[in-house]
């Protein structure tokens, strides 16, 4: 089992969950974070800091996988992120949305740490 960034976490990346990750398994997309799969221990710290329950254990992935391809393929091309930077200005109003990945996702890096 792996810890996935999903849907939640795209346009809000609070980056709580960066301060606290003993392996340094995030990577910084332009809004969104990924966690890389093969670095991820399970340990779950990360999963609790999240203010938007963005984070979920790879169990509770879509059916198809979905969540847990998009963290292995942006992880392996995004910088990796180490200290918590500053969420997005116009996160509140995109806090409670669904659905963002087809209307908000970046494949763009963002500027890691």
């Amino acid at each position: 089992m792996t810890y996935i960034v999903m849907d939640a976490c795209i346009k809000c990346k609070f980056m709580d969950c960066v301060e606290v990750c003993p392996v340094d398994c995030f990577y910084e997309g332009e809004n969104f974070l990924a966690i890389n799969p093969d670095e991820c221990i399970d340990c779950g710290v990360c999963e609790p800091e999240c203010p938007v329950d963005a984070i979920k254990p790879d169990t509770e992935d879509d059916p198809d996988g979905k969540w847990l391809r998009i963290n292995s393929e942006y992880a392996k091309i995004w910088p990796n992120i180490t200290v918590k930077g500053e969420p997005p200005a116009d996160r509140e109003q995109y806090e409670r949305e669904t659905g963002k990945f087809e209307k908000y996702f970046s494949e763009k890096p963002g500027t890691g740490s």
